[in-house]
């Protein structure tokens, strides 16, 4: 049985306390898009977990937990987030991800905050955590994937081609900020690929087994609709769709294999950061 459960408003509706609930109960979990920008608190035996990358099925012993194609990933941070995991005892074993999912590079927050700082007074609002460059990357096909972490001399080659003749001549022509060091960025990668490298694989054969023995399988949306790239309150969005139908694009599920689509809504609207909102209030009782 697959289950897509996504936000229905513009992000922090209480996903996370939904799939903290039905994960106990669920064979699979998979993160289909976004990145380190979206977040998920849950309280599990007493203690406190905040997961901005790993599935939260990571503290149920018999859930797998991947991390799909149609994520942004900074390695940085899914490595201190493993860490916490350890560190309270809990085995990361049961942790997947995707050889096809994007790396978010060290120029992507760089860039998202020289970009965002130039709007000046119509700024997006954006985290700064390199979410947008990531994905824009990823659509002009100089994107570097979580694979290209366990190929070395393939990094160093598509790194010296992106660094030196698009990313370091925009930063030093165009925002006049001190260039990157190639080698510097290849030596942190190349260790993020040696650590991280049990737990990269093709999530297509793993997921499809699921699919065939009828697991139970839970899509794990990030964000919100109403933030989606194409539906929502365009420009004032996210980079991803967190949609129902980003989850299956992001994940490699076909449309005819999901059973229930469930929508996570609050009964008093907010949003986070910039844009419309067609319910604000203003006045003394909105304040």
């Amino acid at each position: 049985m697959v289950t897509i459960l996504v936000g229905g408003q513009w992000g922090d509706e209480g996903k996370g306390k939904i799939i903290d609930l039905l994960s106990e109960k669920t064979d699979m979990v998979i993160r289909s898009q976004g990145g380190n920008n979206a977040g998920h608190t849950v309280v599990n035996a007493g203690q406190e977990f905040r997961f901005h990358l790993i599935p939260s099925g990571i503290l149920y012993p018999n859930t797998t937990c991947v991390i799909g194609n149609g994520v942004v990933l900074d390695p940085r941070v899914l490595l201190e987030e493993m860490e916490q995991v350890k560190s309270r005892g809990i085995s990361i074993d049961r942790l997947v991800i995707s050889d096809r999912a994007h790396l978010i590079m060290p120029w992507h927050p760089i860039l998202d905050k020289l970009e965002e700082e130039q709007r000046g007074d119509d700024r997006l609002g954006t985290t700064w955590r390199g979410i947008g460059p990531a994905y824009a990357d990823k659509v002009r096909r100089i994107g570097f994937r979580v694979g290209d972490l366990t190929k070395t001399r393939f990094l160093e080659k598509k790194l010296r081609f992106v660094l030196t003749k698009i990313k370091n001549p925009i930063l030093d022509e165009l925002y006049h900020v001190a260039p990157l060091n190639l080698q510097q960025i290849l030596d942190e990668y190349t260790a993020y690929g040696e650590r991280l490298r049990p737990y990269i694989k093709d999530i297509f054969p793993i997921i499809q087994q699921g699919l065939k023995t009828n697991d139970r399988i839970l899509l794990e949306g990030a964000q919100g609709s109403m933030l989606d790239l194409d539906f929502g309150t365009y420009p004032y969005v996210t980079s991803s769709s967190p949609t129902a139908g980003g989850a299956l694009t992001g994940s490699g599920i076909p449309p005819t294999a999901v059973d229930l689509t469930m929508g996570v809504v609050k009964a008093y609207t907010t949003r986070v950061g910039y844009g419309p909102m067609p319910t604000e209030l203003d006045d003394a009782l909105g304040t």
